[in-house]
């Protein structure tokens, strides 16, 4: 095991405990008195304290050391949650943050930046007022001192841990007493006899493995979990048995079975260690080398102070074998690199093209068992497909709920109470898309939050209640997801819009536009109508970069807004950036790809419905229905002369339909979708290309893009608002 390898997981669970850290505490707020949220947020501290510990990681153990032993008194109940508690605890979650980032970046702890160190340094001042009668680290790079507890040495009153590290754990980067040091940040290291046998002659030494077994009698107030949380890295190849406190000597004795070691050396250890008496030992020995030992525990079993009633025992049995169920559902999840997945992806892509094309040789020949077999090798090859990009899929509602953070920060900077719904988190998308629609969200969270939602004494005035809401809804619309950012705030003032707008020469003075064509204004660059700049806002910077960044995603950007009800920003994502199940189309000696999904129905277009768009080049008549529509010739300026007979392609975007005028309809075929060059950057009818099983490439229509061109055709507004769906 390379310890760079084991560093990474140890980064990436680390920043997932934080994030749920976070997410806890953000709830802890609305319920202050929550046991589960506390335990969650104490679970969190104490399990990177604890994987820090393993790699040396002394600044960020210290560190946590001090939170996590506030944390211990919140739960214990001598301390009560409250807004400033949970306000410095996302602070220490942020240095905790910055602190492993340090560590990913390569960096040393003992050479953090001034101004990170002072913070944690501030920070652990702040914590320690909160510890009456505890000395907090004077540094944030010193170790934690060892919990201090009145320690028992009667036998059966601590823990007992039998460890026997497995040979390569030196080899991978452990060390043994790095674990013994961790020991003792949660508890106390009562005993400790070090087992020696098998360590070869000096001659015969390998001094990278390790020979050492420990017997530890260990004093702590914590649970079996978070002791078997210490081993977690060495687990797999090492024997680790914990024994609480009053265990029943039929149990030691199982272990004295179990141990390579010598029956005696090994009872004289357990001895030594507390865990037996003498007569205990001798008594069960005696027993095991005739009758049945005795399942009686030693003693009577004390849960504070007080004697175990059956029923409890059943509970906690009962409770005991769900943790285990957990815990065997969490075994089933497995890391994966996610350029893993990316390179599957494209290979998967390369097998694609390759099938059609095997496919298409297979019609060609007429041989009725080979096509039979290309077709079953293509459903194989789409399913396998499925597969794949179910794989990349991933829920949304992650990235929503990390916006928790960003309106409560954002809400106390602006004086304002601002309260963030979440719906359709369970909604699933690509992760690459998930990955890069982050920014263009904060985005529209902080402009609805510092332009859209009022004072309240201006929302009393309105009859509003004081707090204001912002609201992210995500669901699925055809091959597509929607997202949408709302508030109840103002709306956008529409003249005010316009005034700015002509100021800068962006509208004539003469130009009529619609509502949504004048709302759209606000995504051009630089274009603002803040009176004043705030840390926030005002810079006219924020709303193109969101235009940018979805429509390099494939995606589409609208805006619905009504003035002192609120505004409603609509982005529509491609699922997949990757493949699609697209629609071949044909005009002259080009060939197109419609996406699937988007196709509701195809019909010829007759000589009548031909002379009138001839006259008309606007609509065709659609069983009574006008159906605005576009020719492909005419939009790719195809000189060759259009046959006699052509076809309409009916599409629906965003419950827009328009038609494609094509000449020949070559069904359906799956689509590997590639990027074209940046010459093609302005051309917004065209979302990529791909490759056909004969070799040739096909263009793939950007529907919005089409849609886009159809409507700026038009003179006269589209049903259903199609300029609005295209900003």
């Amino acid at each position: 095991m390379n310890i760079d390898d084991v560093l990474k997981i140890f980064i990436a669970e680390s920043q997932e405990l934080l994030q749920q850290m976070e997410d806890a505490l953000l709830q802890i707020e609305q319920n202050p008195h929550d046991p589960d949220l506390i335990n969650a947020i104490f679970r969190a501290a104490h399990t990177i304290k604890g994987s820090a510990g393993l790699f040396g990681l002394d600044g960020i153990v210290s560190f946590t050391h001090v939170a996590e032993s506030v944390l211990d008194r919140i739960r214990s109940g001598e301390l009560a949650f409250n807004d400033a508690l949970a306000a410095l605890f996302l602070q220490v979650c942020d240095q905790l943050n910055a602190l492993v980032a340090h560590v990913e970046a390569g960096g040393s702890l003992d050479e953090l930046e001034p101004a990170l160190h002072k913070q944690g340094a501030a920070l652990v001042d702040t914590l320690s007022q909160y510890l009456s009668g505890t000395t907090a680290p004077a540094s944030i790079v010193e170790a934690p001192a060892p919990v201090a507890r009145e320690i028992s040495d009667k036998p059966g009153e601590h823990w007992h841990l039998s460890l026997r590290f497995g040979p390569d754990v030196l080899r991978n980067g452990m060390d043994p007493l790095a674990f013994m040091r961790y020991l003792n940040t949660f508890g106390q290291i009562v005993h400790i006899v070090t087992l020696t046998e098998h360590i070869p002659a000096t001659a015969e030494m390998d001094p990278e493995t390790c020979y050492l077994g420990f017997e530890v009698a260990f004093a702590t107030d914590a649970d079996k979990e978070t002791i078997e949380g210490a081993f977690e890295f060495v687990r797999e190849d090492s024997q680790i048995r914990i024994f609480p406190p009053h265990s029943k000597t039929a149990d030691y004795i199982q272990l004295i079975s179990d141990m390579p070691e010598e029956d005696l050396r090994l009872g004289e250890m357990l001895v030594r260690c507390g865990a037996l008496t003498q007569i205990e030992l001798d008594e069960a020995l005696r027993k095991q080398s005739g009758t049945e030992v005795s399942p009686q525990p030693i003693g009577q079993v004390l849960i504070n102070e007080q004697a175990v009633q059956p029923q409890v025992v059943t509970a906690a049995l009962q409770k005991q074998k769900q943790v285990k169920d957990n815990r065997t559902a969490e075994s089933n999840l497995i890391r994966v690199d996610a350029g893993k997945l990316d390179q599957l992806i494209n290979l998967i892509g390369e097998l694609i093209i390759a099938g059609a094309g095997t496919q298409l040789v297979a019609q060609q020949s007429g041989a009725a068992e080979l096509v039979e077999s290309t077709g079953v090798l293509s459903r194989l090859v789409e399913e396998v497909r499925d597969c794949a990009l179910t794989l990349r899929m991933v829920q949304i509602g992650t990235t929503f709920n990390r916006f928790q953070r960003v309106v409560r920060d954002v809400s106390k900077e602006l004086g304002k109470d601002i309260a963030l719904e979440i719906t359709g988190g369970e909604t699933e998308l690509d992760k690459t898309v998930v990955e890069k629609i982050g920014d263009p969200l904060t985005h529209l969270i902080r402009n609805s939050m510092d332009h859209g939602i009022e004072p309240a004494q201006v929302r009393l005035e309105r009859g509003k209640p004081v707090q204001g809401t912002v609201r992210l809804n995500a669901y699925h619309e055809s091959s597509s997801i929607v997202i949408e950012v709302s508030d109840d705030g103002g709306g956008l003032n529409r003249d005010r819009i316009l005034r700015k707008a002509t100021e800068r020469g962006l509208v004539g003075d003469n130009q009529s536009l619609t509502d949504k064509e004048i709302f759209n204004l606000i995504f051009e660059p630089g274009f603002s109508t803040a009176d004043q700049v705030s840390n926030l806002s005002g810079r006219g910077v924020g709303m193109d970069v969101v235009k940018k960044n979805i429509m390099a995603l494939r995606g589409t950007v609208e805006l619905d807004s009504v003035e002192g009800v609120g505004t409603t920003t609509r982005i529509r994502l491609p699922l997949t950036l990757a493949i699609i199940d697209g629609f071949l189309i044909g005009v002259g000696k080009a060939t197109y790809v419609v996406p699937l999904d988007m196709v509701e129905e195809c019909i010829e277009l007759t000589q009548e419905q031909s002379t009138t768009a001839t006259q008309n080049s606007h609509f065709i008549d659609l069983r009574g229905d006008a159906l605005p529509f576009v020719k492909l010739r005419e939009l790719f300026a195809i000189e060759e002369d259009a046959p006699r007979r052509q076809n309409v392609v009916v599409v629906n975007y965003a419950g827009m339909r328009v038609g494609l005028v094509v000449d020949q309809l070559m069904g359906e075929f799956q689509t590997v979708i590639k990027p074209l060059g940046k010459i093609f950057d302005n051309n917004r009818a065209l979302g990529g290309f791909t490759i056909l099983g004969s070799g040739a490439v096909a263009l793939i229509l950007n529907i919005s893009g089409v849609v886009q061109e159809i409507a700026e055709r038009q003179p006269q507004p589209l049903p259903n608002a199609a300029m609005a769906i295209t900003a």
